[in-house]
This record gives structure tokens, sequence and C-alpha cells, in this order.
């Protein structure tokens, strides 16, 4: 899980390293575009073995998904890389918020004091941000959507996984992550929306090193969910799921060496309160299932 989540920082270090070659959306794409390549010849070598019949909820998921993504990428080019992280890092909270208004389930008390917890410290990071204007406000909503988006893509997969193969849910994600950020290229061609930047944006063709940092990008992430699984698989799923909370050290460090300004006492305070709350969700959801 540790070799999981330095390798998730690194696609967010090489996401940091692009934002001045290549916008977010096509950011997406090439993620996609790589992703595919090793998922496709993995259902070559082993072909897909599963019922089906949830045809819509894949589509739901692949869509959501790639939506999640836009806005992940988006806020690491815009805001400072370790807090983009730690915002991508509170699905759990919301997960567990969702779980009890959506699929009607209840939160021990310690549950709600770890979501309690939890928007403590997304408001430690987020308020701070208000005093720096409007766009600044924004681009901090757009990280915190990312972490709602993600909470909805990784429930629906509770629902998809006794139907489909995991690659299958994976393919969904990867094929809607290549063909909406075409249309949305499609449209940045002849459309300029700044109040839309984060889903559209043209084409620019990347040049020179850009290249190496987009497959070190794509390979970062496959080998980043080689890994996430194995983790799984070995080991218990409370324990890993703290683990991955190190992905937010790692962005912290990383940040600072690309030039990040290193996160306030307030924001650390605030980082700390995060991976708290999602380690305790993390623990107290192995004990129920």
């Amino acid at each position: 899980m540790l070799i999981a989540s330095f390798c998730f920082a690194l696609v967010g270090a090489c996401t940091r390293v692009l934002r001045d070659d290549i916008s977010s959306v096509e950011i997406v794409f090439f993620r996609n575009l790589i992703g595919v390549m090793f998922i496709g010849y993995s259902v070559f070598r082993r072909p897909l073995v599963q019922s089906g019949g949830k045809p819509l909820l894949l589509v739901f998921r692949g869509v959501i998904g790639t939506i999640a993504l836009y806005t992940f990428f988006y806020s690491i080019t815009q805001i400072g890389l370790a807090e983009a992280i730690t915002y991508q890092q509170t699905y759990p909270i919301f997960i567990a918020v969702f779980s009890v208004f959506v699929a009607g389930e209840g939160l021990r008390r310690n549950e709600w004091l770890a979501v309690i917890l939890g928007f403590a410290g997304i408001c430690f990071i987020f308020v701070p941000q208000m005093s720096g204007g409007l766009m600044s406000t924004r681009n901090h909503i757009i990280g915190i959507g990312n972490a709602i988006l993600t909470a909805f893509a990784y429930m629906s997969i509770r629902g998809l996984s006794a139907y489909y193969d995991g690659r299958s849910i994976v393919l969904s994600f990867m094929i809607s992550g290549i063909i909406l950020p075409i249309i949305s290229m499609v449209i940045g061609q002849f459309y300029d929306l700044p109040s839309l930047d984060f889903l559209v944006a043209a084409y620019v063709q990347p040049h020179g090193t850009a290249w190496l940092w987009i497959i070190f990008l794509g390979i970062s992430a496959m080998i980043g969910q080689i890994y996430l699984t194995k983790a799984f698989s070995y080991g218990k799923a409370g324990a890993i799921s703290a683990v991955g909370f190190s992905n937010i050290v790692f962005s912290v460090i990383f940040g600072v060496f690309l030039g990040d300004p290193s996160p306030t006492r307030i924001a650390f305070l605030g980082i700390i309160f995060v991976i708290t709350s999602g380690i305790i969700i993390s623990y107290q959801s192995k004990k129920e299932a």
C-alpha cells in the first residue's frame, strides 16, 4: 500500500509538472489512454468472467468516475498538491454520510465523531482560502467536489462487483475517460469557456519532455492500481486503508519540491484531522464487515 500511495502521489506530481504544457482535460485523456492498453492486454490474456445485467450502473460508474478525475487533475493544477490530494482523500467521509441518506445505513457513534472531525479538517483547509478571492474559493470548491464525486463512484462499485469482473468496472471508467475528454476537447476547439475550463479545453499538442511526463504519469497510475489491489488481497482492509493516507504525506513532500508553498499550520491541522477521520472510518467499516 505504501508503494501504491507513492505511485498515486507521483501521478499528482506529474500532473503538477504538466500544468503549464497541457490542460487537465488532456491529462485525463492520456492517463486513461495508457491505462486502457494495460487493461485491454489483461482481458486478451484472461477473458472476462461475469454475469452482467447492470449496464446503466456500469455507465454511471464510468461517467461519474471520469468527471471526478476531471476535478481531481484540475484542482492539482490550480491549488497546492497537498491540499488537492487531501481533499480527494476525504471521500471515505462522504461515503459514510451518503450511506446514511442514500443507502439507509446507520452510523455508530465513533463514525459520526469521525465524520465531524473530517468536516472540521476540510474547513481548516478550505475556510482560509476564502480570503484569496472568488477564484481561489472556486478552485477549492472543485477540489471538494472531487471527493463527493469519488464517493459516488466508489459506492457504485459496491453494486457492480457482484455482476461484473473487476476489469470491466475499470474499463468502463477508462473508456469513459477517453470518450468524454475527446468530446470536451472538440468543444474546446470551437468555444472558449473560462468558467468551465475544468471540463472544456482545446487540445494542445505535447512537445519534448511533456511526452515523457505523460507516459510516466500513466505508468505510475497503473502500478499504483496493481499494488493497491495486491494490498487489499493480502492485508486487513482497515489497516491497508489507513496506510493509504500516506499518499497525503508523499504529496506534501512532492509539492514542496515542485515549488508549492508549505501548508500553513492550520492547513496541517486540517490534514491531520482528515487522516485521523479516514482511519477511524476505515477501521470501523472493517469491524462491521
